[in-house]
């Protein structure tokens, strides 16, 4: 079983089994960095840490990993512009890699990195968080399914 996140293709490819899925990704707008508060996806070998948002429907909203009692909608997004959605299921990230993604200034978990959902009206294939690497709700609540808390994720360039 892999995950491995490229940034260049904004793709993320889940292979288990000799079968590869790919799914449409949307990863920094400030491209690839490891420092906190650059805004920039890390790269690296990272791991699952933690899945969040077991059980809950489609478009629950979270905030801090908590749901707030929102499930989002184009509405929701209107009164709230600019807001970082992060939607349906999170799947928390940690570096793997001291100095480079794991420990001091760099901590991809400290940096509350994730994979997560985004509203379905947010473009994949194309640059666009603050750091995270964004899905389609449909394809994180799927990947979400298939993986579990300390499996190995690759991000690269």
């Amino acid at each position: 079983m892999s995950i491995t996140v490229n940034i260049a293709a904004q793709t993320l490819a889940f292979a288990k089994n000799g079968e590869t899925k790919t799914y449409a990704v949307s990863t920094a707008a400030k491209g690839a960095g490891e420092i906190n508060g650059s805004n920039k996806t890390p790269r690296g070998a990272h791991v699952i840490r933690a899945k969040i948002g077991a059980g809950m429907p489609a478009g629950t909203v979270f905030r801090g990993r908590r749901p707030t009692g929102e499930i989002y909608t184009p509405a929701l997004g209107a009164q709230n512009p600019g807001r970082d959605w992060i939607l349906t299921r999170i799947l928390w990230l940690g570096g793997r890699e001291p100095g480079k993604n794991k420990f001091g200034n760099v901590d991809t978990m400290r940096r509350h990195i994730y994979i997560h959902g985004s509203p379905d009206e947010t473009k994949m294939g194309t640059p666009g968080s603050i750091g995270c690497i964004r899905m389609h709700n449909a394809d994180i609540a799927e990947l979400f399914e298939l993986v579990a808390a300390g499996d190995a994720v690759l991000i690269r360039e």
